[in-house]
């Protein structure tokens, strides 16, 4: 087993730049978090590889300014596994790739079946990775030495695997819309936030009455707002189904809270006053949430034949049209063009339907342009195919 060091100071951070700067080639990043035990979705750890300098391990809450790192690979192409995950997490620490390639999302427009990282090393390069610790505290100080070399491997072979899934793309001549899939990764914008982020809470379909869901809101925010303050999961301190238990527990009483034995979680008894509060808040908040959230006007696929049959016909002869071209590439329908992408274009169509307007809509709704040139045509094809085939059925047998 190879021993690794964590570089945890600026002294550390510099001469490790320095390393990296003067190594070869793309450089491999990885990050590991610590989601389920930490509220925040920030790096706890920075792994870096380079040919010609070698695996570096960063801790980026000990080191607190990474621009020496940045410095020495900002200006390189880097490559990482499932790549949407980390950016995030590595903008916090002011880390900012020019451009990426990701082995996992070039897996799935190769039509690999499996894309993990484990799996693609191996289908690539032969080699079997442990994944052992994939779901550990990466907050723990010290990282235990086995936890290192995991982490050590994640970036190791990363590179060579990158080589590996180049020559696979320039096969499949899929090399140009690789790069532009690589390209909308690292340039798509957060996520908005949500509305109503308090419907995520688990099992809240069973709660029934505006004001039971005013209280499920209540206690929902009171946790946020501890998860928040203490930086710890949510779910750690009260899981969700604890938290709907009290609601349609109802109880009269702080006491009576407390004797609710399915409301379990570390911080279901110290917390009780919080708890008791966040409830009465909610019986007493004039401001009532409504049954249903508030949604973007599209209903679910299997309400569409009732509420607009045109979009349903649409819908359906389109997406087997989709799932061909798919098919014809290798590659997965999702990576080709997005579900949701697809049921908003037959939602609300353009009024005129053609190949360009058609595409213009899929642009509208993030479709990149190598998608559009495949999907286009055939979606074009199928809506007038829908309205045909309507036409049709609506004339009287001769």
């Amino acid at each position: 087993m190879a021993e690794y060091d964590v570089i945890a100071d600026q002294e550390g951070t510099s001469a490790a730049a320095a390393a990296l700067a003067a190594g070869h080639g793309p450089v491999a990043v990885d990050v590991e978090r610590a989601s389920g035990f930490r509220y925040s979705q920030r790096a706890y750890l920075i792994q870096v590889f380079r040919r010609g300098a070698g695996v570096f391990l960063f801790d980026p809450p000990a080191i607190g300014d990474l621009s020496p790192l940045q410095q020495a690979i900002g200006e390189e192409e880097w490559v990482l596994h499932a790549a949407s995950q980390d950016l995030p997490s590595l903008r916090e620490d002011g880390l900012e790739p020019p451009r990426i390639f990701d082995t996992e999302l070039a897996s799935r427009l190769l039509g690999h079946d499996r894309v993990g990282l484990g799996a693609v090393v191996e289908h690539t390069l032969g080699i079997t990775l442990a994944k052992a610790h994939s779901a550990a505290d990466w907050s723990t100080r010290p990282l235990p030495q086995s936890w290192l070399e995991y982490a050590a491997l994640d970036v190791l072979h990363l590179v060579d695997v990158r080589d590996a899934l180049v020559a696979e793309l320039e096969e499949q001549d899929k090399s140009a819309l690789a790069a532009e899939e690589f390209e909308a990764v690292r340039t798509r914008a957060p996520k908005p936030a949500r509305e109503e982020p308090w419907r995520r809470l688990s099992g809240l379909h069973s709660v029934r009455g505006r004001r039971s869901l005013a209280i499920a809101r209540a206690l929902w925010t009171a946790r946020e707002e501890l998860a928040q303050q203490e930086d710890v999961s949510p779910g750690r301190l009260v899981p969700d189904r604890s938290l709907v238990a009290a609601v349609a527990a109802n109880p009269a009483t702080k006491s009576d809270l407390a004797r609710v034995k399915e409301f379990t979680g570390r911080a279901s008894r110290s917390q009780l006053d919080r708890w008791w509060a966040a409830i009465e808040a909610g019986r007493a908040d004039p401001a009532l949430p409504s049954e249903r959230g508030s949604g973007d006007g599209m209903p679910p696929p299997r309400a569409w034949a009732d509420r607009n049959a045109p979009a349903d016909a649409r819908l359906k002869a389109a997406r087997p049209a989709v799932e061909a071209v798919a098919a014809e590439l290798n590659m997965p329908t999702e990576n080709l063009l997005t579900p949701d992408t697809l049921r908003r274009v037959a939602w609300n169509p353009p009024a005129e339907i053609t190949p360009e307007t058609v595409g213009a809509a899929l642009a509208e709704w993030g479709a990149r342009p190598w998608q559009i040139a495949r999907t286009a045509q055939v979606i074009t094809a199928a809506f007038v195919e829908s309205v045909n085939a309507a036409t049709d059925g609506d004339e009287p047998a001769s």
